[in-house]
């Protein structure tokens, strides 16, 4: 009777000195969020007034945290398909998937009301199911930097309201039949998203 009391105490035991660490968050998060986003339309190509619409798009990120302040985000969509105008004429059409990848500093992260943030880092763009008129054509790639700012508001421990602002450079050049460039439209939008958090 003495040994089962034993191990059953020792088995209680071990169990407590687990749950803590059981219990701890984990280093994954994931985010989904409704993003409204509004291109710069920086246009130096001979089309007038070139431009891409604004829009509403669903966006998903997944984040790692190596420490509680830093962390990196892999932000993701599905390509989105954008109406190509000259002025109020839709001259065509074409998708852009943008994933982005950026470096977060986190303030606030451990058991305060509101966790803001901060990051940098790269996007890379692949246009695709280009439909414009004539001769004209886009490259199907375009590098460039990202920065964002938000802040999680948590619910509980795993959920949070989230708030983010990034702005990113993307850059469609266009080109004629031959591949010679005709100049550019920056597109550069800032997108402003709400969604929510799931810390693992």
């Amino acid at each position: 009777m003495n040994k089962t009391l034993r191990a059953v105490a020792i088995a209680a035991l071990s169990v407590a000195a687990l749950t803590p660490a059981m219990a701890q968050e984990t280093p994954w998060q994931v985010r989904v969020r409704a993003v409204n986003l509004d291109p710069a339309n920086k246009n130096s190509t001979p089309v007038p007034d070139l431009a891409v619409n604004a829009k509403l798009i669903p966006e998903v990120d997944i984040s790692y945290f190596f420490t509680p302040n830093i962390a990196a985000e892999l932000i993701l969509t599905y390509p989105q398909k954008h109406n190509v105008k000259s002025g109020d004429t839709v001259l065509g059409s074409l998708r852009h998937l943008p994933p982005t990848l950026t470096v977060q500093y986190h303030f606030m992260p451990n058991d305060t009301a509101i966790r803001p943030y901060v990051g940098a880092g790269v996007n890379y763009t692949n246009f695709s199911s280009v439909k414009l008129p004539g001769d004209l054509n886009v490259k199907r790639s375009s590098f460039g930097w990202a920065v964002q700012a938000g802040l999680d508001i948590p619910l509980n421990k795993q959920w949070s309201l989230n708030v983010d602002v990034k702005k990113v450079q993307i850059k469609a050049e266009v080109e004629d039949s031959t591949g010679a460039g005709l100049g550019s439209l920056k597109v550069d939008p800032l997108l402003i998203g709400v969604g929510l958090g799931y810390r693992f």
